[in-house]
């Protein structure tokens, strides 16, 4: 990654939608160099797709939450099974493996704080590999939307 091959990630990043022309334009390169660019950056797997950001309230999911999960017992299979049936949930957003005490963090959100008791209780808390589950609800959400590569560890 170079000055360039970064400016065309963040630059992506902020607007995903912008013609070939606009993106070279706003970095004072050749429209032919800047889609030979981005095409090598598709084809090395920095950049992995372009995707439409999303207004969660206009989704009627205003209320998002952060669950904590622990289960056992603790294998690959369970592991494996218990993220099939998170990812299968509309209300989930995003699933982590985590290491440390909790096994799973996962993000949601919810029309209002009777669906999120309501999915705890009728899914969450069914399932049999589930020891222990908290959930915080989210105030504010702020996400960085532009990712930077950072330079290497000197040692």
């Amino acid at each position: 990654m170079d000055d360039i091959d970064s400016a065309i990630v963040r630059e992506l990043q902020r607007d995903a939608r912008q013609t070939n022309r606009d993106l070279a334009r706003t970095l004072r390169i050749a429209p032919s160099t800047c889609l030979e660019r981005v095409r090598a950056l598709r084809a090395r797997g920095v950049i992995t797709g372009y995707r439409a950001t999303v207004d969660l309230r206009a989704l009627n999911r205003p209320v998002q939450a952060l669950l904590t999960v622990r289960i056992r017992p603790m294998n690959r299979e369970v592991i494996e099974r218990f993220k099939a049936f998170l990812t299968g949930l509309p209300e989930v957003l995003t699933v982590y493996v985590v290491a440390g005490g909790d096994d799973f963090l996962v993000h949601v959100a919810v029309p209002d704080v009777d669906r999120l008791h309501a999915l705890l209780m009728d899914q969450v808390f069914k399932r049999r590999e589930v020891v222990d589950c908290r959930s915080s609800v989210i105030y504010q959400h702020v996400t960085n939307d532009v990712v930077e590569a950072l330079p290497p560890a000197t040692s």
